[in-house]
């Protein structure tokens, strides 16, 4: 079993810039093909720079959402702030989390290994709680000794 823990968190809010994601649920290849297009446009056209210039911390948040029966796929910060550019305000519920930490040698693989780890080994096997849906997110938080390292924040409840 992989290493996690469980973490009451308090509401919060991401200001997310993001996209749809189209491919079926089950198409990871594809799934990460359109994330991985995402980053990359946004990284080069100014877009993350926008929010990381607002952010009230040094987080950067990949947070995906089911919207109106869409999967979406954000970069977000934590921030009092808006831009024009800024699609959601993603609300973040009280209560417990599950937590995976993690490191990798860049932000998209830290998020791939992060969700791999919660989705694929911790929720499949946990017996005393549950996902039953909300957003979730990767947490980059930041480098050490040539690494991304970060957390996967889940919404969870008990059963």
């Amino acid at each position: 079993m992989a290493d996690y823990k469980l973490e009451e968190k308090d509401s919060f809010t991401v200001l997310g810039i993001g996209t749809e994601l189209k491919s079926h649920y089950t198409d990871y290849a594809g799934i990460n093909k359109e994330k991985s297009d995402f980053w990359q446009a946004i990284k080069q056209d100014g877009r993350l720079d926008s929010l990381k210039a607002i952010a009230t911390n040094d987080y950067i948040f990949v947070v995906n959402e089911a919207v109106n029966n869409k999967m979406m796929h954000y970069a977000g910060v934590m921030t009092d702030e808006s831009l024009p550019e800024a699609d959601r305000v993603i609300q973040f519920p009280k209560g417990e989390y599950l937590v995976v930490k993690g490191e990798a040698k860049t932000s998209e693989e830290l998020s791939n290994i992060l969700t791999g780890i919660a989705f694929g080994q911790v929720l499949p096997e946990a017996k005393d709680f549950a996902y039953v849906g909300g957003p979730n997110a990767a947490v980059e938080m930041g480098q050490q000794n040539g690494l991304v390292f970060g957390e996967m924040w889940i919404p969870v409840v008990r059963k």
